[in-house]
């Protein structure tokens, strides 16, 4: 890897940082009713791509998919990536470039509570869509969204690394771990970068922390479940106060998405690797003080510990290590923890989020680019 290029380099606009990599391409994103793929969707619907989205019905109406009104916005496909000759379909329809894929079943308690669906859509889902990719001439880049808990904890103070090995206690965890394996062999099998000529695939996987913003309801989240109380003007519930997470906005995270599906596309054979997209280390804090600084920033309000009613397993700390990223992509975290939780606070104190004001927070994060 060494002596690459700082894809910052070729940035023609705070607007468009990623050089118009995107402009006018068929973008296929899975999961983009979900929290992280919205607010992705509606990323590559401002910098001019024809985003296509696949994804099941969005479970709650104040979902930031139904917020913002995307389905007005881009080509909304309901579908099951369960669902192999319906996905296959959309590819041989649409004929897209660029591979997104983050639809998934994304929580550890349920996990626990739906182990056979969770590995069926973590796993299978994941061979689904790279064997629709096989399939399908059209496709330049993939990137496959995975976690930061495919990762063997083993409760260390320090970053995991992109090198380390994949593990996971709980059902969830695991099935992400499963899906790297995944997309390890079929790049090692299909899209071989040294074969990049023959079949034109990149192939990366992203690996992100605890990722919080505007627009996540998802049951079990610590973000969701403060709002849902701060409104209710009820108590907050915490279960494991003492953990130890990256916590991040939902647009660092994406912003490496889409600067890694970039470099893949113009430099297919140097960055099919997995990658890391964490916060800076003052980020890295305990669920007691990310709930004290969100009550901080939302005006009023208080928590209580529940860790004693805990059914679950979780892991204590975790964190990754995003040197590689940093590098060789030229990849960095923008917001400090404050300005993180000032991001999201706005959000849910909208009366009406728009899609308008989801484009508004994009750009102040733009902002603070340089």
């Amino acid at each position: 890897m060494a002596g690459r290029p700082s894809f910052l380099e070729s940035v023609v606009s705070m607007k468009d940082p990623f050089a118009g990599v995107f402009r006018d391409k068929h973008v296929l994103v899975t999961g983009h009713t979900g929290f992280k793929g919205s607010w992705l969707s509606i990323w590559l619907n401002e910098l001019g791509a024809k985003v296509i989205g696949y994804a099941l019905t969005p479970e709650l109406k104040k979902a930031n998919f139904v917020a913002a009104k995307l389905s007005n916005k881009i080509v909304d496909i309901r579908g099951d990536i369960r669902d192999f000759t319906k996905l296959l379909a959309v590819f041989n329809k649409f004929q897209p470039e660029f591979v997104f894929h983050l639809a998934a079943q994304p929580l550890v308690t349920r996990s626990y509570l739906e182990p056979r669906p969770t590995y069926q859509t973590n796993l299978l889902g994941t061979v689904n869509l790279l064997e629709a990719v096989r399939l399908t001439k059209s496709v330049k880049v993939i990137v496959n969204v995975t976690s930061d808990k495919c990762y063997q904890n083993r409760e260390w103070v320090w970053g995991y690394r992109e090198s380390d090995s994949l593990g996971g206690y709980d059902p969830y965890s695991s099935s992400k771990a499963c899906a790297e394996l995944i997309t390890a062999a079929y790049r090692q099998s299909f899209f071989n970068p040294e074969q990049i000529k023959k079949h034109r695939v990149a192939l990366a996987s992203a690996r992100a922390g605890n990722v919080i913003g505007g627009g996540d309801w998802a049951s079990d989240r610590i973000i969701p479940d403060c709002i849902k109380a701060l409104q209710q003007g009820s108590t907050i519930q915490i279960k494991n106060p003492s953990a130890v997470r990256p916590w991040q906005h939902v647009l660092e995270p994406l912003s490496g998405y889409l600067l890694l599906a970039a470099q893949l596309y113009q430099q297919p054979d140097r960055y099919s690797e997995a990658w890391n997209f964490g916060p800076e280390q003052s980020s890295i804090i305990t669920v007691k003080e990310l709930v004290e600084k969100v009550i901080n920033y939302w005006g009023s309000g208080h928590w209580k510990d529940l860790s004693a009613s805990s059914k679950f397993h979780e892991t204590k700390v975790l964190s990754l290590d995003i040197s590689k990223a940093t590098r060789y992509l030229g990849w960095k975290p923008r917001l400090n923890l404050d300005q993180t939780i000032k991001l999201t606070v706005d959000w849910y104190q909208q009366a009406n989020p728009t899609y308008q004001f989801n484009v508004e927070q994009i750009e102040t994060y733009l902002a603070k680019w340089d």
